[in-house]
């Protein structure tokens, strides 16, 4: 094994255990704290008492969530980001978040979550994100080219187009029916339902998975699109099957936890810094450092002023902006040294 993977290898089992770390502070603690050796007496216990209730019942979930959601959003802004060349584009550009929540949106204004259930949400989120994947697509599609600056403009466009509507039927709706709205659209995983869980975590770690049929691809990208296509590749069928990829991640995570804003942006920022630019690495450190900020996020949301409980998507706005912010600052002045 060479140096360079050596130092890999080093860094994605550093990012594993702190990724455990947190999966421990969020398991332990909350309004309610549950010592660790109180923790592995409650596993062997009946699953009536309240302990077991609280650990497997609220919080084992949201970890759950958190990992999958986290990864899938910073794995996202990496294939966005490698796509695009440009260090300024996040999952939510491209308008995909906007779509979703818009269908969300309608969903409780026409009060159709009343007749098809709590399912019925996530399902609105995932079909107005779909709309959306389709909408950019079809128009940037030019004689059988993608042209990546239309799909960027087109999904800026359309992300303020679906914020104009979304705040059009906040102005129409209900005191509840605002309540609803404005909570979800800042984000939360204070989901319960299993098969939901279950099926963004095989999501996550299936567009893991897939990103790693793309790693030569991406790098050679970097390079730009005429010298990636003289090394053989496939430019424009490339450049489909990844925003097809980011976009299944990114539709996923908002139509199950809302819009959690800033995880794409500013870990893949962050990861860069400490393990380079190829994306071998990039993708698993991005992934894990994602869950371990998302599930590090939750758990303070649901701390800061508990028992009362904060939208997760306000902790990562606050955090993750002012990390963004202290990055490009630091590359200014390393840049005009």
């Amino acid at each position: 094994m060479n140096k360079k993977k050596s130092g890999w290898l080093v860094w994605v089992l550093a990012l594993v255990a702190i990724l455990a770390a947190v999966c421990i502070l969020s398991f332990s603690t909350g309004p309610v704290s549950i010592p660790l050796n109180k923790i592995i007496e409650t596993v062997g216990k009946e699953k009536e008492t309240t302990e077991y209730t609280i650990l497997f019942g609220i919080r084992l979930p949201r970890i759950i969530l958190g990992l999958a959601v986290g990864g899938a959003l910073a794995l996202s802004g990496v294939i966005l980001q490698g796509m695009f060349r440009n260090p300024l584009v996040e999952p939510y550009t491209l308008g995909i978040s906007g779509g979703a929540a818009l269908g969300v949106c309608l969903n409780i204004i026409l009060k159709v979550n009343r007749i098809g259930g709590i399912l019925s949400l996530p399902l609105s989120g995932f079909l107005g994100a779909i709309a959306v994947i389709l909408i950019v697509y079809s128009l940037s599609i030019r004689e059988k080219i993608f042209r990546i600056q239309g799909l960027l403009l087109t999904g800026v466009m359309i992300s303020f187009i679906a914020s104009s509507l979304i705040m059009l039927l906040m102005a129409i709706s209900r005191t509840e029916e605002l309540h609803g709205i404005i909570f979800w659209i800042m984000g939360s995983l204070d989901e319960s339902n299993w098969l939901l869980i279950k099926t963004m975590l095989f999501i996550s770690f299936a567009g893991l998975s897939a990103s790693y049929l793309f790693c030569s691809q991406l790098n050679a990208l970097s390079l730009g699109e005429e010298e990636a296509a003289h090394l053989g590749i496939n430019v424009e069928r490339i450049k489909r099957l990844l925003f097809l990829l980011a976009s299944i991640l990114t539709g996923s995570s908002v139509s199950v936890a809302g819009i959690i804003g800033f995880v794409g942006l500013a870990i893949p920022h962050f990861i860069r810094l400490f393990v380079g630019s190829d994306f071998r690495i990039l993708f698993i450190s991005s992934f894990l450092a994602g869950s371990s900020f998302l599930i590090l996020c939750d758990t303070l949301a649901r701390t800061i002023i508990a028992p009362l409980e904060l939208p997760v998507g306000v902790i990562t706005g606050i955090i993750g902006g002012s990390i963004f912010i202290y990055l490009l600052n630091a590359r200014y002045q390393v840049l005009g040294r």
